[in-house]
């Protein structure tokens, strides 16, 4: 792959390579009803690869908080067109990577050294380049680290760049500005902890430290004496990613396994932390040679507060969400249910929240889940799309918490789906009173 000399971290320049985008997604446009004209019929498949194309290329070379959104989206299968899908899911794992010039000097602004005078060896070509940061691969002592060397002004840049993503997202979501702002301003939290590399090494430290006594759970060992604001050194974990695991054609034992530890790691971390790693793509685990779940990135942290989690994880529980009552007084904590919600509003609300709780909540039902039946996750985009084009629901609803949560959860459910595991889902519950 072509490597990158430079990255426009000027809001000028940054702003100029949107401007190119919007242009070339305008002549798509232009090109695809020029040929309608003659094709009624045509479907906007080519369109959708052509956009998709331009805007990933685009997000791709600007790197950061823009190629990180496109990241999210690819985890959200029933939002977008699958063009779209298939081309951001490439941000899952590699984008363009830096080139060695660019990196020496990455290094010499924030350690005053070369990466050659800290390491006894330093690969100068990345092993994996994706949206914030790209990993190399050094020894010191005979030891084999990975080290994560942050894109230069991605950190300066998340505000200004998603002020720009805003039109985009407006055409490819359909959302209202409301509820955009909404989701941009969490984005925008989480990400600038994302690129404060002394925060993310103290989280993964506190992390790993909390997590050890999982059962097939593995994490690095990390070096915060050859760490700082751009970069983090951490022990190499070999193993490969979940897509190069899957072309092995492990047994299904094995995939239960992976999935068990998966399903332990978040769970554990929701119900006994109350904070949970935010960012389950598949680029953050590998499958190592000894069959443990290798967690690679704590970089995105969801807390949990009590007034989100009581009444959120209380819907799972039968109890609750078999009163009326009860699920409409949990309805109106999460603001999913508003106070100036008329009867009937209200009325409409509970019905189409309690459905979309049941069908979350069917894994905690019972005591295992079978993640590879295709129905569960049919009934799930089914729903997505069918309130996606209800007017009522294009409003913002719902405290801004879901926006990770239920990405957190549904990313979940999409690797559990992948690696088509059967697991036990009772062996960390929520902490909820059960009335």
């Amino acid at each position: 792959m072509k490597t990158q000399k430079s990255i426009p971290t000027t809001k000028v320049e940054r702003s100029a390579k949107f401007v190119k985008t919007g242009i070339q997604i305008g002549g798509n446009y232009i090109k695809h009803y020029s040929k309608k004209l003659f094709n009624p019929e045509m479907d906007r498949e080519q369109l959708n690869e052509d956009n998709a194309t331009d805007i990933y290329k685009s997000l791709s070379e600007l790197k950061g908080s823009a190629l990180k959104i496109a990241q999210m989206l690819s985890m959200d299968k029933n939002i977008l067109p699958k063009s779209y899908v298939d081309k951001f899911t490439q941000s899952q794992y590699n984008a363009p990577p830096l080139s060695g010039p660019l990196i020496v000097r990455t290094f010499t602004k924030n350690f005053g050294k070369t990466p050659e005078q800290i390491y006894d060896n330093f690969n100068l070509t990345s092993s994996n380049a994706a949206s914030i940061g790209q990993v190399h691969q050094a020894t010191l002592n005979g030891k084999k680290l990975a080290v994560k060397i942050q894109y230069p002004g991605v950190g300066d840049s998340i505000s200004s760049d998603l002020k720009l993503v805003k039109p985009f997202a407006f055409r490819l979501l359909g959302m209202s500005e409301r509820e955009l702002s909404i989701y941009i301003k969490e984005v925008e939290e989480r990400l600038l902890e994302e690129t404060d590399y002394e925060l993310e090494v103290r989280r993964s430290v506190e992390f790993s430290e909390a997590c050890k006594n999982l059962s097939h759970v593995v994490f690095p060992k990390y070096y915060p004496e050859l760490s700082g604001k751009r970069i983090i050194t951490m022990d190499w974990i070999e193993g490969l990613h979940l897509k190069e695991f899957l072309q092995t054609n492990p047994s299904q034992e094995l995939r239960n396994k992976i999935g068990q530890a998966l399903w332990d790691f978040y769970n554990f971390q929701q119900h006994e932390l109350r904070a949970v790693h935010a960012d389950p793509h598949p680029g953050n685990f590998m499958i190592t040679p000894d069959e443990n779940l290798g967690v690679i990135d704590f970089g995105c942290i969801k807390e949990l507060p009590d007034d989100f989690y009581h009444p959120f994880f209380s819907l799972i529980s039968t109890d609750v969400i078999n009163d009326k009552n009860k699920t409409i007084d949990a309805f109106r904590k999460l603001d999913m249910i508003h106070a100036d919600d008329s009867p009937e509003q209200i009325e409409f609300y509970y019905k189409s929240y309690r459905e979309m709780i049941s069908l979350f909540a069917k894994p905690y039902t019972s005591s295992t889940f079978d993640f590879s039946k295709p129905d569960f996750f049919e009934q799930l985009y089914m729903y997505g799309e069918k309130i996606s084009k209800m007017p009522e629901f294009k409003q913002a609803r719902g405290v801004k918490h879901f926006i990770y949560v239920n990405r957190t959860n549904f990313g979940l459910y999409t690797i559990l789906h992948e690696l088509k595991a059967t697991v036990k889902t009772d062996t960390f519950k929520p902490h909820v009173g059960m009335e």
